[in-house]
């Protein structure tokens, strides 16, 4: 069960045991990855179809790889009226949250009388993975389907594992309801290729997003360069500061319900005051005794979590920026006083209400965010990773004169006479 912790060393090797967590061992399953990917870009659908046959169904039809616009309707039809009336909603506030995120192109005259600016156009083809199994989420589809959507990307396609032939209605619904273009029954490194270099059937992408297991974590990695992708997702994390003030019930289910995620999900609770720590173990012992996924919660909690006394709420926040988790929970009062100390978080929940699990599914914001202290420098999925930047630059003959002579010379300097030539050429 999780343990409570107060002294230096502890909290250092339990720092070191996130690090660590972190850290993707690669070694016996990279060649195998490498493998798939070389026999799909040689052998395109054949490829597709051994490796389909051989880890999710052995029936598998290349010919019935794409789920329908009709199929999908009927997987929307087939949920009852107030999962439908959910997905709906979810989908127009993530959709309506990620239209502040636009941005605009720009050009502006500079002070030689150039023009300068900046162009944004969306990716034309995006690639969207969604997980098969237990980590088969509708709302992984919508948060990463709509920036792309709001980005004004025309083409994206799904890919999916169907074990067995089986897609979750729920996961066909929410693409269904974001308008997703195409859907294919394949999972795995293999549809990591197909998207990235295109097959007979699957037409490659520019871009690939969304998590998977380390077959697909690995396989973006190595088609990175080829495309582009959004990150190499690790395993979930929760961290919440806590104080006199917070609510025990309330801390010991938000750190459970990030444990549920997995048996390597981390749940932090850094508290200032032994009693809340104590009661919000008593309720951690309480929730579990009942729970379905009592097997996973004991491991992440034991081997993954911990309750961490600190003198006082800036020791919390300098903590809290030196683990820079997915999720951090600000569960106190005046909780916005200490925004601004916190800069290294993938997503902050401000308040005892504002639980992370309204963030995974209702909020808005994306619930696609940088793990295991990636939150350092990176940020989360939104409308930015479906665009590109093109920079404008227009100078005339005018314009352009008191700046040659500048780039003859600097060009010199590095020893590029032919960049000096051209620029100079323009001056005479």
């Amino acid at each position: 069960m999780i343990e409570i912790i107060k002294d230096k060393k502890d909290i250092d090797i339990y720092l070191d045991i996130l690090n660590k967590r972190g850290a993707m061992s690669s070694g016996k399953y990279l060649n195998i990855v490498q493998d798939i990917i070389k026999d799909v870009i040689d052998n395109g659908d054949e490829a597709l179809i051994k490796y389909t046959k051989k880890f999710d169904d052995e029936n598998f039809d290349i010919n019935r790889i794409e789920i329908t616009k009709e199929e999908q309707e009927k997987a929307f039809l087939s949920l009852d009226k107030k999962m439908q009336d959910i997905l709906l909603k979810s989908k127009e506030r993530i959709y309506d949250y990620h239209t502040h995120q636009l941005r605009k192109s720009f050009i502006y005259e500079g002070a030689l009388g150039e023009k300068l600016g900046q162009r944004i156009t969306p990716l034309e083809k995006v690639g969207v993975y969604v997980p098969g199994g237990k980590a088969s989420y509708p709302s992984s589809v919508l948060m990463n389907v709509i920036p792309a959507k709001v980005a004004g990307v025309k083409d994206i396609t799904m890919v999916t594992p169907a074990p067995l032939g089986y897609v979750k209605p729920s996961v066909i619904a929410a693409a269904y309801v974001c308008g997703v273009d195409h859907i294919y029954k394949i999972g795995g490194a293999q549809a990591i290729a197909a998207l990235a270099y295109g097959t007979k059937t699957i037409k490659a992408v520019d871009k690939i997003t969304g998590p998977g297991n380390i077959f697909v974590a690995l396989a973006k990695k190595e088609v990175y360069g080829k495309v582009g992708i959004d990150s190499v997702a690790g395993p979930s994390e929760v961290l919440i500061i806590a104080n006199e003030t917070s609510n025990p019930k309330f801390l010991a289910a938000d750190l459970m319900a990030q444990a549920e995620h997995d048996e390597i999900a981390s749940s932090t609770l850094v508290v200032t005051d032994i009693n809340i720590a104590n009661k919000t173990l008593y309720w951690i012992n309480e929730f579990i005794k009942d729970s379905s996924r009592k097997e996973i919660l004991n491991k992440s909690l034991t081997n993954y979590s911990r309750i961490i006394i600190v003198k006082d709420l800036d020791e919390a926040c300098a903590l809290a920026n030196k683990i820079a988790p997915e999720h951090l929970e600000i569960a106190i009062d005046n909780a916005n006083e200490y925004v601004d100390k916190l800069h290294n978080a993938g997503a902050i929940f401000i308040g005892h209400y504002s639980v992370e699990s309204l963030g995974d599914y209702m909020a808005g914001p994306n619930h696609v965010l940088p793990t295991c202290g990636t939150a350092r420098f990176f940020s989360p999925l939104g409308v930015d990773d479906f665009i590109k930047k093109t920079s404008l630059i227009e100078f005339d003959k005018r314009s352009c004169k008191d700046l040659v002579f500048d780039v003859d010379a600097f060009a010199k300097e590095e020893g590029l006479e032919m960049h000096a030539l051209s620029a100079r050429l323009r001056g005479e």
